[in-house]
């Protein structure tokens, strides 16, 4: 069962006994979001990142989700993907096509992965790019308090650095406001070449969620989470905030065990 512990109308932590609870409670929640989108504007549009994400979203392949959910509507993009070919070990578009985009009936023209034949700027600007056509024909909603797009769902992992996407933390692309998309060519994690969604765009999500497992990422979700001393390195996870939308954390319990005063509610 999960224990959320609900700290403002914007941000819920839903911290799960174990990997099994967590991965049955993102499903459900992915699978409301894509119910309540295709409702109301007739598609989902979802960004996904990598590591282990894709893995702790594998429910969405088994019963009941693989019949309920309306794969056909759904429309994906990344939050960053690493300029590499797209059968690299690397790529993250491959580890989501292996663990759930190939075992569910996603409409492929649907699928928005980069151009994997150009350099990390071009990839970065070609997505943007791709990424406007769909904003203009509404398949991406666009905010109303700025151009951005407004994606319905936004899923980041987390690093134990608090990186998400691929804005690390001290960065300059932390600082970016102007471009959609952007790229780096020295990220700190191998490979070095990628492309990310800039906080503008995560804030933008009509839903963002973070889902962090492992007690080796603790420190890192107490520093992004808790009031911390104003001498404390602010992470890029903590720079989430979206504007309208709503942000949940998804946490087990090792991951959690560092947070302060956590008031919960079964």
């Amino acid at each position: 069962m999960a224990l959320s512990g609900v700290k403002n109308d914007r941000r819920e932590l839903r911290i799960l006994e174990n990997l099994d609870e967590l991965r049955t409670d993102l499903a459900d929640y992915i699978a409301e979001l894509s119910e309540a989108a295709v409702k109301e504007r007739g598609v989902f549009a979802i960004a996904l990142s990598g590591g282990s994400l894709i893995g702790l979203m594998g429910k969405l392949c088994e019963a009941p989700y693989n019949k309920t959910v309306d794969w056909a509507k759904w429309y994906i993009f990344w939050a960053d993907e690493r300029v590499v070919a797209k059968n690299h070990s690397d790529s993250n578009y491959k580890l989501a096509k292996d663990g759930i985009l190939s075992k569910v009936p996603i409409v492929p023209s649907h699928v928005h992965s980069i151009n994997d034949s150009v350099s990390a700027e071009e990839a970065a600007d070609e997505y943007m790019f791709v990424i406007r056509q769909l904003v203009k024909t509404r398949m991406v909603s666009v905010s109303d308090i700025s151009d951005c797009p407004k994606f319905d769902l936004i899923l980041l992992g987390m690093g134990p650095d608090g990186h998400i996407a691929s804005l690390f933390p001290n960065h300059a692309v932390l600082e970016e406001t102007d471009e959609w998309v952007t790229f780096i060519t020295d990220s700190p994690k191998p490979p070095p070449e990628r492309i990310t969604f800039t906080l503008p765009v995560i804030n933008s999500a009509s839903n963002v969620a973070i889902v962090v497992t492992g007690e080796s990422k603790a420190e890192a979700v107490h520093l992004a989470i808790d009031n911390v001393e104003p001498n404390c390195p602010s992470l890029p996870a903590r720079l989430v905030q979206p504007t309208k939308g709503k942000l949940v954390w998804f946490l087990d319990k090792p991951a959690a065990s560092k947070l302060d005063d956590l008031q919960f509610s079964e």
